[in-house]
This record gives C-alpha cells, structure tokens and sequence, in this order.
C-alpha cells in the first residue's frame, strides 16, 4: 500500500469507527453480554484453526530471529485462549457501568447536579507480540459501549486476524455493528503513524508494548494517550517478615513468568532480615538459572551459594526491566531507604512489602508513587483480570484519568448532569 492508500484506508475505519461508537453508545446490556458470550463461545470451540494461524506467526517469528520473551508472548496457547474467552464471560456478568448517575446533590436553587459514565467514544490500540491483547481490547470496547481500531504487530498478524474475526460474529450475532472494533490490516507501519495522527476520529491512544513503542507514539501522537513505559518492579523483604511466606512469594514475583511487565526486576532486602533470607532466595534463583546483580553487601551473603550466577550491580540496573531470569538485589538500612529507591529507580507500576509489621505495611502503601502497591503478595498480581475488572486494556502510570489496569471504568469519562423543574438563574 503507498502512503496515499494508507491514510485513506485509515480514514474510512475512522469515519466507520465514529459511526460504531454512536451505536455502541446506545447499545442496551443485553446487547453488549450477548455479543461478549457469544464471543466466550467461539473462542472456545475455534481452537484448532487458532492454533494453525497462530503456528504460521511462531514458525515465523522464529525464522525471524525474534527474542524469547518477545516469543513466548506470542504463543496463542488453549490456556490462552480459555483466559481471555473466560475474560469475555467474566465481563458479561459485570454491571454495566454505562448511563450510570452518581453523586447527585440538590443545590439551593432547586436544581440537582450529579454526573453520568458514558464512553470514550473511539479508541486506537497499537500492541506488540501479545495476541490475546485483540481480545481483551475487543471486549472492553464492547461492554464499555466503545468503537476500537487494533493495531496488532506484524509477527501476530495472523492470529490477529484469526481472532478479530470471532470478534466481528460476535458482534453481529448479538445485533451490534460490525465496525465496532476494526482491525489495521496493514502491516506497514505508516498506518500506526496515521492512527495516532486523527483527533476528528480518535478520542484516545493506547500503546501496549516495548519502550521504544511506546515512547514513538508518545512523542508523535495528536490525541491524548494511555500510557506506561516499562515495569521496573519491586519486591521489598522488610525487617520483620516471614521468611517462608516470604521466599514463595518472591519466587513467585521473579520466576512464574519473565516476560510480563508485572514481573519483578528488583529485591530489595532489609539488612536485618538479609542473612537469613538472601542465601536462601539465592538458592532458588540458582536451580532456575537467575542471573543476580547484587550489591556489595547482597554479593557477599550469596556468594556462598552453589550454582549462584552473580555479577556486580551496575547503576544502570537499579532501573532496568530485563524480561528476562536476571533480576537486581540490593541490602537497605530502613525502610525508609527501600521506599526513596523505589521511588526513585522504578517505572511506578507495581512494588511490594512482604512485612509482619502492620504500620511498615501502611506507611509502604501511602508512600509508594506507583500505580499497584500490594503488601504480602506476588506483583504478578498485578493485572486486569486478577484484579476482577474481567479484562485489561493494558496497564497506566499515568495519574490522569486512569492508574494501573485499565478495565472498564479506565474507557469511560464522566459528564455533568443536571436535573430541573423550570429554574431559571436569577
């Protein structure tokens, strides 16, 4: 396609997207639940031709060269599948946020003023690798009464094809246009660069992938924009812990995925508590085979530790998201210390204190400027659909309008409304 082909074929979605979301606004629950239960259901009895189109992508990628993490986030498994159709479900089953009047207050001059959810309108996603994204994406707009255009990576462009047809069924079974969610076709990357550049047709921007992505469409996007750059995450083992709580849920945080944005990059360990927990920790990083860059008092407790892969810590790893089983360590004084590096070296997304000490836990939660802050539990929680918001458009460290997963409530605004009986201004 020239350039000329793209804008033009960009602007016809955009003008078919404004016409959607006018629908979708409308659109009655029933509506909406049916067409997110009829997409649980084709999703669920279309694994083989999933699974062929998404082996076309992997066989590719991999021909490509394309890097580990960035593979397995490509990978359509049937658990995938069965999380993001179960997803849609969940969604189906929540109020309707939409229409919603709340916070109503009657003013001395007779009028009442409240506020009223109501959709965004239209939004453009931009995502890498991650396929699932397609549906996710897809199954907010439809529940929060938006119209989306998806723009998927070129290496997941045919399991995105594959499933953003389910997509359009579904709506249509259920009585709701077609172009309530559009797919880019293209794999041109013009075409991300006219999506971000139409504010007569896009009311907001979500970029879900690597920094550089994100920090491109930051830069160069003319409507607003729903963002986090990476996730530079912590887990924090405090003075008075439970060590054995303590080692399963760092574990955890590291070792039970790479690859995702929640996953934690950094432990920081209070030096009362570091003698008893670090060689130990250390010993299972070691069986898995995590690199560990410590600092010089973390280096001197873990190097006793057979097997331990270790390297000196350099200044520029206290800020690193690796993807990757190589994770930062470093001993702190005091909590205090623990809270300004976070605040410091990390990306606001998600950090943790695993702590017996009631108030240490309270004061992490009020002064951790991040997006998740969780106290005794693995960051890998931090998600949409863990957090029980049915799915997830992505996660924001922004503080405007939305923070951490972005659900339903993140792709709707709130208007004004006001309820009279005749009253004029005096």
């Amino acid at each position: 396609m020239t350039p000329h082909d793209i804008a033009a074929t960009l602007d016809h979605m955009g003008v078919a997207a404004r016409a959607a979301a006018t629908e979708m606004a409308r659109a009655s629950t029933l509506a909406k639940n049916t067409s997110l239960t009829e997409l649980a259901r084709l999703l669920n009895e279309a694994g083989a031709p999933l699974q062929q189109a998404n082996a076309q992508d992997i066989a590719a990628a991999e021909a490509a060269g394309l890097a580990a993490p960035m593979l397995d986030r490509l990978r359509l498994t049937p658990k995938v599948i069965a999380t993001v159709a179960e997803g849609c479900q969940q969604l189906a089953a929540m109020p309707d946020p939409i229409g919603e009047i709340t916070g109503v207050k009657r003013r001395p001059t007779g009028i009442s003023v409240g506020q009223m959810r109501v959709p965004l309108g239209v939004f453009g996603m931009i995502y890498e690798s991650r396929p699932n994204v397609t549906i996710e994406a897809a199954s907010l707009a439809i529940k929060s009464g938006n119209a989306c255009i998806l723009r998927g990576g070129s290496e997941a462009i045919h399991s995105n094809l594959a499933l953003w047809k389910l997509v359009q069924q579904a709506l249509v079974n259920a009585g709701l246009p077609a172009d309530a969610v559009q797919l880019v076709q293209t794999t041109d990357r013009a075409a991300v660069g006219r999506l971000i550049a139409m504010p007569e047709y896009v009311d907001v921007i979500i970029p879900r992938g690597g920094k550089g992505l994100i920090e491109r469409i930051s830069a160069e996007a003319k409507v607003p924009v729903i963002k986090h750059l990476d996730g530079n995450c912590h887990t924090y083992v405090d003075a008075e812990v439970d060590v054995e709580q303590a080692l399963a849920v760092t574990d955890n945080a590291k070792t039970h995925k790479y690859s995702p944005c929640n996953a934690t990059e950094s432990l920081l360990v209070h030096e009362r508590s570091a003698a008893a927990f670090l060689p130990r920790i250390g010993a299972i990083f070691a069986a898995k085979g995590v690199e560990m860059r410590c600092d010089a008092a973390s280096k001197a407790l873990l190097q006793s530790v057979p097997g331990a892969q270790l390297a000196n810590a350099t200044e520029a790893d206290w800020s690193e998201e690796y993807l990757a089983p190589i994770i930062s360590v470093k001993v702190v004084a005091s909590l205090d210390e623990a809270m300004a590096h976070i605040n410091r070296y990390g990306s606001h997304h998600t950090d943790a204190i695993l702590t017996t000490n009631h108030a240490n836990a309270m004061r992490f939660l009020r002064e951790v400027d991040s997006a998740s802050v969780m106290v005794n539990a693995s960051t890998r929680f931090a998600d949409g659909f863990e957090y029980g918001l049915g799915a997830e458009i992505g996660i924001s460290t922004d503080k405007f309008h939305a923070r951490g997963p972005v659900g339903l409530e993140g792709l709707t605004s709130m208007k004004w409304v006001v309820l009279g009986q005749g009253e004029v201004r005096a």
